[in-house]
């Protein structure tokens, strides 16, 4: 919408509408979380409950495992999100299967204002060239999506683990618990 102009709020009705909206703009900066005012959705009640866990938490270890389409991808994102707007990380890391590395990324930029780089095989060797000399692309970049599957190798995995985000959100875990076969899991497993 065009921004008002003072020719416009000629009426009661118009003022009335200019301040409700001024007073809606305002509630979301206004609380107690820096985040709110810097994402696009407006979260549920119930999606409060683990940023409000994690706040608590030193280190912050949390394993949400809500049910299906409950939000859970939004509740970590609220974290992740309050965290660098308080400044208590610099940098994080969503690890998830590399089917659902593209889906992540638009969540970030499209719901909470990030621009994240995805780190995967086809597209490492991009972010290499846009890595400063001296500098490690998983120290450069802040808001990284990284394919669990590039990340576990053993060529990858000692460079991650180095220059490991302040914050990583894992996704999918089920696919990385202890199993006795599966030599992917295992790998999977050994890396969180």
């Amino acid at each position: 919408f065009p921004l008002p102009r003072a020719d416009q709020v000629a009426d009661a009705a118009a003022a009335h509408l200019l301040w409700q909206a001024a007073r809606l703009i305002l509630r979301e900066g206004a609380t107690p979380f820096r985040s709110l005012g810097r994402v696009s959705i407006r979260p549920r009640t119930y999606q409060f409950v683990p940023l409000l866990m994690a706040l608590r938490l030193d280190p912050v270890r949390l394993f949400i495992a809500d049910d299906v389409g409950v939000g859970k991808t939004i509740e970590a994102l609220l974290i992740a999100r309050e965290l660098l707007d308080r400044g208590e990380i610099r940098r994080f890391c969503v690890l998830c299967p590399p089917y659902l590395c593209e889906q992540w990324a638009r969540e970030l930029a499209e719901k909470f204002n990030l621009e994240p780089v995805v780190i995967r095989s086809g597209t490492v060797g991009q972010l290499e060239r846009q890595t400063p000399p001296g500098q490690n692309l998983y120290e450069y970049f802040p808001v990284q999506v990284a394919s669990i599957d590039f990340v576990k190798t053993e060529r990858n995995r000692p460079q991650f683990l180095q220059f490991c985000p302040e914050l990583i959100i894992a996704d999918e875990v089920h696919g990385a618990a202890a199993a006795s076969s599966g030599r992917a899991q295992q790998e999977r497993h050994a890396l969180l």
